[in-house]
């Protein structure tokens, strides 16, 4: 027998299915996390080759989790186009400061519209969640409205453990998958961003990866790499071999002083 949470969440999936089902076409800028894998299989089952998605290749966007995208699009068979944004060209965004997510957003989807117009796509899309609209640290929204891209998730009021369930019940390999962010989140507003800079903290965080770590990120301060774990992945630190290999190797990508932050993951840590 099926739970409230479980039923309102299958009602709000038809309720999507019936709203994507009234689009001409549609393309999705596509992550591989978690809300846009799974808006781009019920797209997909609804419009069928009339949905395409796109994803940034970017400095900002490790270089594993492009090839799981585009591993993961392979394996169902989703049309997913690669584009280039340029946001490294643009000094807004390497200032930033607080609006660095709407400069972003803004170039990804200026590149979208242009895809979109010159392959037949009547609509954008993107992955934001009834979550994130509650979430007034997200200036990239501005963006979103901007460009008339739709959120057909949060227009449901599908929140992220429904998405997890749904994905879940669909055998999304991303059910599970850890929160992300941009590798630029991870640096202090109003200290420049560099390729230097994001390719320590890729590194960084492929090492923890590497260790076995689930949940995870590197924030950079200068010569600091302030790391975030689950508080339940602190016990780990008491093994004086993983200890000293964490800092062996960080220091090997160019930090000094190696940190533990004893409150644990959260997002938007990064003041």
């Amino acid at each position: 027998m099926l739970s409230d949470f479980e039923k309102f969440a299958i009602e709000k999936e038809d309720i999507l299915k019936n709203n994507l089902a009234k689009l001409d076409s549609l393309l999705i800028a596509f992550s591989g996390g978690v809300d846009s894998t799974y808006l781009s299989a019920v797209a997909v089952e609804v419009l069928g080759e009339r949905c395409a998605l796109v994803i940034s290749d970017t400095p900002s966007l490790p270089r594993d989790e492009l090839r799981d995208a585009q591993e993961l699009a392979k394996q169902y068979n989703w049309k997913l186009y690669v584009i280039k944004t340029r946001e490294f060209d643009d000094p807004r965004y390497l200032k930033n400061d607080r609006d660095r997510c709407y400069y972003c957003k803004s170039i990804l989807f200026e590149e979208m519209k242009k895809f979109a117009k010159d392959n037949g796509f009547s609509n954008m899309a993107c992955g934001m969640t009834a979550d994130d609209t509650l979430d007034s640290t997200r200036v990239g929204h501005k963006a979103i409205r901007e460009f008339g891209v739709l959120t057909p998730l949060a227009d449901v009021g599908l929140v992220k453990s429904e998405i997890r369930y749904l994905s879940k019940l669909r055998g999304l390999p991303t059910a599970e998958k850890p929160s992300f962010a941009c590798l630029s989140s991870r640096v202090p507003k109003g200290v420049e961003i560099t390729l230097d800079i994001l390719k320590k903290i890729e590194e960084g965080e492929k090492i923890l990866k590497s260790l076995g770590f689930k949940q995870y990120r590197v924030r950079h301060h200068n010569e600091l790499a302030r790391i975030e774990v689950e508080p339940s992945d602190f016990c780990k630190f008491f093994d004086s071999d993983l200890r000293n290999q964490i800092v062996a190797r960080f220091k090997e990508i160019g930090y000094k002083y190696i940190t533990i932050d004893i409150e644990g993951y959260r997002s938007g840590s990064t003041a």
